[in-house]
């Protein structure tokens, strides 16, 4: 107890504290024990230790709430990007539905008036016509749509009476090679575009008769001949289906039919492999 009396009597002990105003006010002087001064200092260092802790959370809050805002706006996004997709899936069935495509047959040069479209002619009047159309330049430099821009199915419901390849020809007798398929059908039955695009190619064109050429991008272009009439012009947009043509015997033709091309980066390919594609 002794040896409590000198820390006792230290605590018990007063300091005056002054406070002196910058006023004329005379100074303010008030007293306390050691040992309620350092109660207030043990306080006040409590004090600052509670709002630090509390500024902190504050801002590890405000920082989680930026996290979670963050991760809300991108769950959202990624919410709206797999709504798209699924929104998008039958139409990538559609257009994978395609399946493989057949070799692209290499072209083969063919006699003047055996049946087929005289190429290079065509190339030169094709290369003329989108020279002088603005609108065919414009059109070729948008990108297509893929599925729209594929050949489907035939452009006349007839009999087919003459496939692609080697065959003998219905005029002179002799095997020539075929450039594309003939489609018998009745004089004026109407001729659909089987694909989207535009006319590069509306007129005569030897023993074609009236042919019309439409370019669908993605190098791929179709042709009609031996029409009795050609009901679109250079430059003009056509939608599958649409009707741009009646069935004829003009040209070199054994009776009414459709001559039925189709070019792929400017060489000539099984059309049937198209239809077949378009079934599967």
């Amino acid at each position: 107890m002794q040896k409590l009396r000198p820390l006792l009597k230290k605590l018990s002990t007063t300091v005056t504290i002054m406070l002196v105003p910058h006023s004329k006010r005379g100074s303010i002087n008030f007293r306390m024990p050691y040992a309620l001064l350092g109660l207030l200092a043990m306080f006040a260092g409590i004090g600052a230790i509670y709002t630090i802790s509390l500024t902190y959370h504050a801002v590890d809050f405000y920082v989680m709430k930026q996290k979670y805002t963050h991760m809300t706006g991108q769950f959202q996004e990624m919410k709206s990007t797999i709504d798209s997709l699924n929104q998008s899936e039958s139409e990538f069935k559609r257009i994978f539905s395609l399946g493989s495509r057949k070799k692209v047959l290499d072209a083969m040069d063919t006699p003047k008036n055996d049946g087929s479209v005289d190429i290079e002619e065509l190339k030169l009047q094709v290369a003329e016509s989108m020279a002088s159309v603005a609108e065919i330049r414009e059109y070729m430099a948008k990108e297509r749509d893929v599925y729209r821009a594929t050949p489907q199915g035939l452009p006349v419901e007839g009999r087919l009476s003459s496939g692609f390849g080697m065959r003998v020809h219905p005029r002179y007798g002799r095997r020539q090679f075929h450039s594309g398929i003939d489609l018998s059908a009745e004089r004026g039955t109407p001729v659909h575009a089987t694909a989207d695009g535009i006319v590069s190619f509306s007129g005569w064109s030897k023993g074609s008769g009236n042919i019309v050429v439409i370019e669908h991008g993605h190098g791929l272009s179709t042709v009609y001949a031996h029409n009795t009439k050609n009901l679109i012009k250079v430059g003009q947009t056509v939608k599958r289906g649409q009707e741009i043509a009646t069935t004829g015997s003009t040209g070199v033709s054994t009776g009414p039919h459709v001559h039925y091309e189709i070019w792929k980066n400017g060489q000539c390919v099984n059309p049937e492999a198209f239809e077949k594609a378009a079934r599967s």
